[in-house]
């Protein structure tokens, strides 16, 4: 991990598009503006881990009679409805 140390107002630059300015310092929190292309992904990392743990948590099936039934259930449905 590369670590630098910026000023209020200074900037850290990428590649050609993209760069990343120390807008204020306020006791533990920094602000940081980001310059990139639209088609560049700018994700908080704790919103995309707790994205994937939500989606790790909904790929379980606990049980896989409980999701057979689940299915036999819909499917002798639609051919009551048929």
């Amino acid at each position: 991990m590369l670590v630098l140390s910026r000023k209020v107002g200074e900037a850290i630059k990428l590649s050609d598009d993209i760069e990343i300015t120390v807008l204020a310092v306020d006791h533990l929190r920094v602000r940081l503006g980001i310059r990139a292309p639209r088609h560049i992904n700018v994700r908080r990392t704790e919103l995309d881990d707790s994205v994937g743990a939500a989606n790790r948590e909904a790929a379980v099936v606990a049980d896989p009679a409980v999701t057979n039934g689940i299915l036999t259930k819909a499917a002798s449905e639609k051919k009551k409805q048929e």
